[in-house]
């Protein structure tokens, strides 16, 4: 028999989308999965249209809990999962009819990847913006950016290893943590080389708020909480930064007239988390 996938999909003010969303799983070659909506307190229509949907298809499940972040919201429909792969799935995006199928023979093919995801294709309106072509592997590539998709399919065991997502992250940035911690259990994340998952693309968005006004302070509470991991890489770490200002000062005249907004300059940035970190582990 076909391995089950658990998909799982928190809901937040996103029912315009939602639709969309589960017809992609309910599209997927590979149909030996259950469906979890959940509901974070969503004041719109959310349960509305999830109803709707579990009255057509039994394998869709409606979840509401109060609202409590997407970290929260993610791990409250995994406790509640009854596989041993689990699929993440934001209710304003959806996944090509391939991507379960593709995903569970690169995890039955290698033991050690605990982790797939894919291209991305980032839309708006229908219309394609752009290709990302994230490379995933192992911990080395996470240190300083998300090498993975946000949302992907992963065994059941790897989010119980690591304690599941962060709830205390509500700002963003919570998949990247999360892969940290699976990746420096042991595990690899592999990404399919298609574009697979379709991202759409908002004036507004979760990712783009935590870029534009909480990049600093996220990062500052993933290296803190890190703090050996960073610590161990402590050269790469100064390797990275240095070649940011080293390409940031050659935009210099391009952003010099942002330094004041919000988070500070992109030429300050890496400087003041230098700052932080010398000051907060007394590193010479």
């Amino acid at each position: 028999m076909l391995n089950k996938v658990s998909v799982v999909i928190p809901c937040y003010n996103q029912a315009n989308f939602l639709s969309e969303a589960i017809q992609s799983i309910v599209k997927q070659t590979h149909d030996n999965w259950e469906c979890f909506i959940v509901d974070d307190g969503s004041p719109d229509n959310t349960k509305i249209i999830a109803e709707k949907w579990c009255g057509k298809d039994s394998r869709i499940h409606y979840l509401y809990q109060e609202n409590g972040g997407l970290s929260s919201a993610r791990n409250f429909g995994i406790k509640n999962a009854n596989s041993e792969y689990i699929l993440t799935l934001d209710a304003d995006d959806k996944y090509e009819k391939t991507f379960i199928e593709k995903a569970l023979k690169v995890l039955d093919n290698n033991s050690k990847i605990g982790v797939v995801s894919s291209w991305v294709k980032r839309f708006k309106d229908d219309k394609e913006i752009a290709i990302i072509k994230p490379n995933g592997k192992t911990i080395d590539d996470f240190l300083f950016q998300n090498a993975c998709n946000g949302t992907s399919l992963f065994r059941r065991k790897c989010w119980v290893e690591v304690g599941g997502y962060d709830e205390n992250m509500k700002t963003g940035y919570e998949d990247w943590e999360f892969y940290i911690r699976v990746c420096n259990s042991g595990w690899q994340v592999h990404v399919i080389p298609e574009s697979l998952f379709f991202y759409r693309q908002h004036t507004f968005s979760m990712r783009l708020d935590a870029y534009a006004n909480h990049d600093v302070a996220i990062k500052k509470y993933l290296y803190s909480k890190h703090k050996e991991l960073y610590l161990n890489n402590y050269e790469k770490m100064i390797e990275y930064f240095l070649t940011t200002i080293s390409l940031e000062k050659k935009n210099n005249v391009k952003i010099e007239n942002k330094i004041d907004f919000k988070v500070g300059s992109l030429i300050l940035k890496p400087f003041r988390l230098i700052k932080y970190l010398f000051n907060r582990y007394n590193l010479k």
